[in-house]
């Protein structure tokens, strides 16, 4: 079984008398990929919200590397090595791309900081060291991306401004990924392209731990290790795919077959 990274238990939130999260358990393990699958409004970005520090939970607690984050704000959740994106695309499209990038060390880039690199005259060997960094990250994911550093990302492609994105979460080194629904607004080969650059991080990072919102189920049969289905804020099942998806719970609730 791999190391323990992440355990939720008992997590519980409530937006008035709505149970978006009922009582939810989830382990995460080092370097797992966890397929997290469920009806709309069954939980899934309210989780990720809730690990995050955009919500805090009625009750519940979450602990990540062996500390108790539940209470923590969203910017100290990301300190502590959790790093997500959105299913709506987050990038200022009238920046350029490394500006996009930078946006994501921001909470390494402290007022000191920039204020010992100003006064010892290396603000252009920083950003170049920054750059440096981009376009390695960018080569992950495609070969012509590190040379558009300068463009706005409002002049890219669908599946180049999803890479940025991810790219853009990536660049601290985090030890857990949350990707809510990557795929959103890109045709099934873009799909497929983008889980293929994944698995090719996944493949360079074996530690990094990925938890994927996805309603494609190609999708998550072939980068899952473990999946995740949620129903009413509360685990419906969980096991390989071939096992959720042969679930009659599941069948009925998300699938919406009707076993005999």
């Amino acid at each position: 079984m791999s190391t323990a990274l992440l355990d939720a238990t008992g997590l519980s939130v409530r937006f008035g008398g709505v149970r978006a999260l009922d009582g939810l358990d989830l382990h995460v393990g080092e370097g797992e990929v966890i397929g997290l699958i469920g009806p709309n409004g069954s939980g899934k970005t309210t989780f990720f919200n809730t690990l995050t520090g955009f919500v805090f939970p009625a009750d519940g607690r979450v602990t990540f590397a062996g500390e108790d984050i539940t209470a923590l704000p969203a910017r100290e959740v990301a300190k502590r090595g959790i790093a997500r994106t959105f299913q709506r695309l987050r990038l200022l499209l009238e920046l350029s791309v490394f500006d996009n990038l930078m946006l994501g060390q921001h909470l390494s880039l402290d007022h000191g900081v920039w204020a010992n690199i100003v006064a010892r005259g290396g603000l252009r060997r920083s950003l170049e060291k920054q750059r440096e960094t981009a376009r390695a990250l960018l080569r992950y994911f495609s070969d012509s991306l590190p040379d558009r550093l300068s463009e706005p990302a409002g002049s890219l492609t669908m599946i180049d401004r999803r890479r940025v994105e991810v790219c853009r979460a990536l660049i601290r080194d985090p030890k857990l990924l949350l990707l809510d629904e990557p795929s959103a607004g890109m045709t099934p080969d873009e799909t497929r392209e983008l889980m293929q650059d994944l698995q090719s991080v996944k493949a360079e990072r074996p530690a990094l731990a990925v938890v994927l919102i996805e309603h494609d189920m190609e999708v998550i049969e072939s980068v899952s290790h473990r999946c995740v289905v949620l129903d009413y804020g509360r685990k419906l099942c969980e096991g390989s795919y071939s096992e959720v998806s042969q679930d009659p719970a599941v069948r009925r609730a998300y699938l919406g077959v009707e076993d005999e």
